[in-house]
């Protein structure tokens, strides 16, 4: 899910919560203020043994002696879908629906197919691992049951950071829509975000989820008034041809791919989820569906309106749709909806770093305070307090070419390394039960998350160089704070 604020082609970034693309990246000091912060925390939490494993009621609790030592399980499957479908379905669609059509012309919508289908993939990767171990800690926790314990840290280090650059950068698209209203810069916008979702974020997740289920409603809303809209122009367009095409669909579905990412956020609330091994797979499958439908809608009714040619060469392409059936006013209309998308998604994001957080610390992997949570709310507070503190930092840097492209990257990885747990887990506990199970089977092969994974290994090498060199730098990062907090751990002769 992209920021899709209003810009040139390649002028600025554009956003998944999971990460950016098409980005120059010019520094790293962002991810070296997190290790610092995270250094400065005092670490008392434990490795356990060579493979990290989850176990909540053997690690330290919270700083205040009166507080819960377990997060408040509250969500039902609306909500969580909520959450899921709200994250997804971000202002970057109102952007990219022209790119693509650009690209693969009038049947653009066949590229949101074919997305969501690759997405599909590794989505039930996701929901079958969800349902065997429904943790905060997410693809570090599925990782820790396959992978030594430095892999599975390098895992949860690329989600932290990931999610932690996507919250700064949907909040400086935040801060660029706020300027169509107001006399703001960026930077201001987004620091002015930041102290809202952090009010929200630290009241519980009982407020979050109400305040992220209104949002996404309203989400979903705007797309399904763009689609109702256009509706009366459906069958105007051929909307198989390939006329006015550049590339390929498959070219275009690599490019919308981003419009769904965000999906996998869903499972870092699985500790705060009402009956998580049947609920949370559910909610994850139901949200990627939801914004499929949508996807689909809209590229098929905004081509029928302005036409594949109009579409495709317009920097706003859905306000363009706007302006052709109400005769103005498509401009403000998306940035009211962008507002809304920005916000929604920055604070899932925010939400989604700060629940890995608390997992890896209740695991030992990050420091027991990042575990430490509200006597009331019940929300990891030191977690959500060093991911805003992150956040800033790349906002303050303001240019988010800064270390933007290597999320992607990092996307792929995380992906690359739960399509193989599954694989793999399939074979070392085959035994193990699965309340959802990933269908098609072949001599104990799953068939689906082997496509998964090479659908994902297909993509990587589309990454520019620059993403690739960072993706080594953050992972050198990794592995030295890795290594600083075994250190740590280790008695002291």
């Amino acid at each position: 899910m992209s920021d899709g604020s209003p810009r040139l082609h390649n002028e600025e970034p554009r956003t998944t919560c999971g990460g950016l693309h098409n980005e120059k990246p010019r520094t790293t000091c962002g991810v070296f203020l997190l290790c610092a912060g995270l250094k400065s925390i005092s670490f008392t939490g434990g490795w356990a043994g060579s493979h990290l494993r989850v176990m909540l009621t053997s690690m330290t609790g919270p700083v205040s002696s009166d507080a819960p030592n377990t997060l408040d399980r509250s969500l039902g499957l609306w909500k969580v879908t909520a959450s899921g479908v709200g994250i997804i379905v971000g202002a970057g669609i109102y952007v990219l629906v022209g790119e693509a059509t650009s690209i693969a012309g009038p049947r653009v919508w066949i590229s949101f197919v074919l997305a969501a289908i690759l997405s599909a993939l590794s989505a039930l990767s996701y929901a079958e691992l969800a349902s065997m171990y429904p943790k905060a800690g997410a693809e570090f926790e599925y990782s820790s049951h396959v992978f030594p314990s430095w892999l599975a840290f390098l895992v949860g280090w690329l989600m932290f950071v990931g999610l932690i650059v996507a919250t700064a950068a949907v909040s400086l698209g935040f801060g660029r829509y706020l300027g169509t209203f107001l006399d703001v810069s960026a930077q201001t916008g987004a620091l002015i975000l930041l102290v809202i979702i952090g009010c929200i974020a630290w009241s519980g997740i009982r407020r979050s989820a109400t305040f992220t289920l209104i949002l996404s409603i309203i989400q979903v809303g705007g797309l399904l008034f763009i689609i109702a809209i256009g509706l009366p122009s459906v069958g105007s367009v051929d909307v198989t041809s390939s006329t006015g095409a550049t590339g390929s669909l498959l070219g275009a579905a690599a490019l919308v791919f981003f419009a769904f990412i965000g999906f996998d956020e869903v499972i870092t609330l699985a500790e705060e989820t009402r009956d998580p091994t049947r609920t949370v797979p559910r909610a994850l499958l139901l949200a990627l569906a939801i914004s499929t439908l949508l996807y689909i809608g809209v590229a098929i009714t905004a081509v029928s309106v302005v036409g594949a040619a109009t579409l495709g060469s317009s920097e706003r392409p859905l306000a363009a749709v706007v302006d052709a059936v109400l005769g103005g006013r498509g401009a403000e209309f998306v940035a009211i909806i962008a507002l809304v998308a920005t916000t929604n998604t920055a604070l899932l994001c925010l939400t989604a770093s700060s629940r890995l957080q608390y997992g890896m610390s209740q695991a030992g992997a990050l420091p027991a305070r990042l575990s430490a949570l509200g006597p009331r709310s019940r929300a990891p507070r030191v977690a959500i307090a060093l991911a805003l503190l992150g956040a800033t930092a790349f906002v303050l840097i303001g240019d988010l070419s800064v270390i933007a492209s290597v999320t992607n990257l990092a996307i792929y990885l995380v992906f690359i390394a739960v399509n193989c747990a599954v694989i793999i887990l399939r074979f070392t506990q085959p035994d193990l039960d699965r309340p959802f199970r990933t269908p098609l089977q072949l001599r104990r092969v799953p068939v689906l998350p082997v496509l998964g994974l090479l659908s994902v290994l297909v993509m990587v090498p589309s990454l520019r160089w620059e993403a690739l060199a960072l993706g080594a730098a953050l992972c050198f990062v990794g592995l030295v704070v890795y290594a600083v907090m075994q250190r740590a751990s280790s008695p002291t002769p």
